[in-house]
């Protein structure tokens, strides 16, 4: 690791960051704390570390678990609106992409608006938000309006849900970087990721859960519009956790880290201001006889948008940038066309509830989201964890995408000849790649490599750009296998994990790089 890479932390897990005019300062006292520190491997957290990741990791959690909990739902609201029969081939795309609509709105507004006004005036303000939209969301009057009505009335505040879901990751991102060391920024970050393996486990036994709860009433008594209850009760149980850390959110203190960011940020503006008004007196004394003074006129604070504009104007920060956007709409075509459809992963390992009672084939879906889960999601997550410091992020992409593209291709060529048993072993091999590859560090990079001044705001975008990516799979995914059938689906899965692939090699590795230090010597290089 470079001297010029390395920070100092404070007991509340603040995080000092070096100023252009003294970097020296900084090396030296980052050395004295890396070393303290060197006798216990990344991944072992200290009590402030797991509290952070607490209050941040709840959130993704949430997230998770509201986006992909939609499966089960939907599934239910056939029984409950429909007879059984299918949801409207339009309206089910809607209700798929609704959360996913919304947080592109949520994204990079909130991460704009973080890096504008500050991670303290709006962190929390998402998780309100979450809270809200989901109580809208379980007020549903299914027996009131029509079946097609009700549909819209859900998509509609499941939009809502969704900004404040999308808020929460370039919040929860930059948050977090903003108080780790360098040496454990990954894992933090992996580790609040992780949270999204959980989210969708917790969904899927809450789901199964209150089903058992419901087999009386509706496999023996018959009351089969009884799974109304179901699905609100699964909806609704999210906003335990959601109460539990929103205090905790409303109250997270600014970290030093961006407040100096910000002390930088108006120094340079005093700087430019300063140099402007040389410029003038020098111009005004050589078109002037009288050769008078010209006042010193502060400016007024630039607008972020402009200066965000400005940083990104460079190209070397520019493709930066298009790499971290590129990989996440790449990855979360193939991830959320293959998640937000697992009704047909769901037939081919015999759980997709096609025969038996409305309780019972409820029951074998749920059951099949949970082997789903388990197999692939939650040990792909944790193998980041414990890797991501020694392999770095880039490797971790890079294999990530093409380990991914292997399987989707199998899946795709032998579609029609896998067992059962095959079929499991190399669809959980896809999701453990997924996970231990692109899903986790798409939502690294953007947090480790941009200065704080820029980070939520890049970090949204690039989240934003993902998020496109989920809507198109979940708007087109069933329209286009129905024309050009499932394996022609997932050979175009697979390309994408190459064009991942091929942007991954944009990016520099981030383990130990500092992009405050980096910022700082690239100013002091303008003339």
């Amino acid at each position: 690791m470079q001297d010029q890479g390395v920070t100092t932390a404070d007991q509340q897990g603040n995080v000092d960051i070096p100023q252009p005019q003294a970097p020296a300062h900084f090396r030296s006292g980052l050395e004295e704390y890396e070393r303290s520190g060197e006798d216990k491997p990344p991944f072992v957290l200290t009590y402030t570390e797991v509290k952070l990741l607490g209050i941040a990791g709840v959130g993704f959690f949430l997230d998770a678990y509201d986006l992909f909990i939609i499966n089960p739902v939907a599934t239910m609201l056939q029984y409950r609106l429909y007879g059984g029969q299918s949801l409207p081939a339009n309206l089910q795309g809607l209700l798929k992409a609704a959360a996913n609509i919304g947080s592109v709105i949520g994204q990079f507004g909130f991460g704009y608006c973080a890096d504008a006004f500050g991670r303290k005036a709006i962190y929390g303000k998402e998780l309100m938000l979450i809270i809200i939209a989901t109580i809208l969301c379980i007020t549903t009057p299914t027996g009131s309006i029509s079946p097609n009505g009700s549909l819209i009335y859900l998509s509609i505040f499941r939009i809502i849900l969704g900004i404040g879901v999308g808020g929460d990751y370039p919040m929860s991102a930059s948050i977090t970087s903003d108080r780790a060391v360098l040496r454990k920024r990954g894992t933090m970050l992996a580790y609040i990721f992780a949270n999204q393996g959980w989210g969708s486990f917790v969904g899927s036994l809450v789901t199964v859960i209150v089903l058992a709860c419901y087999k009386h009433v509706m496999n023996v008594e018959g009351e089969t519009s009884k799974v109304d209850g179901v699905w609100r009760i699964v909806i609704g149980i999210s906003l335990i956790p959601a109460f539990a850390t929103l205090y905790q959110r409303l109250t997270l203190p600014e970290s030093k880290r961006f407040l100096k960011s910000q002390k930088a940020a108006e120094e340079e503006e005093m700087v430019d201001s300063k140099n402007v008004a040389v410029k003038e007196k020098s111009l005004s004394s050589s078109t002037s006889n009288e050769g008078s003074d010209v006042p010193v006129i502060p400016e007024e604070k630039k607008a972020h948008f402009k200066e965000f504009f400005r940083y990104f104007s460079e190209w070397r920060h520019a493709k930066i940038l298009i790499a971290t956007c590129g990989c996440w709409f790449f990855l979360d075509i193939a991830f959320y066309g293959i998640n937000l459809n697992q009704n047909v992963v769901l037939q081919e390992i015999g759980f997709d509830g096609s025969s038996g009672t409305p309780w019972e084939k409820l029951f074998k879906i749920a059951t099949g989201n949970i082997i789903i889960t388990a197999l692939g999601f939650v040990p792909g997550y944790y193998a980041t964890v414990l890797t991501i410091e020694k392999l770095g992020r880039k490797v971790i992409q890079f294999q990530g995408f093409l380990m991914a593209a292997l399987f989707l291709g199998i899946l795709a060529g032998k579609f029609y000849e896998l067992s059962n048993a095959a079929f499991i072993v190399c669809f959980a091999l896809l999701q453990f790649f997924f996970n231990f590859g692109a899903n986790t560090t798409t939502y690294c990079y953007p947090a480790e490599v941009f200065p704080t001044r820029y980070r939520a705001s890049a970090h949204g975008l690039s989240a934003a750009c993902g998020k496109v990516g989920a809507i198109i799979s979940a708007l087109v995914f069933n329209t286009l296998t129905a024309s050009i059938g499932t394996p022609n689906v997932l050979w175009i899965f697979v390309g994408c994990c190459f064009a991942g692939a091929a942007l991954t090699l944009l990016l520099p590795e981030v383990a130990g790089r500092d992009p405050d230090v980096v910022l700082a010597e690239e100013l002091k290089e303008r003339p």
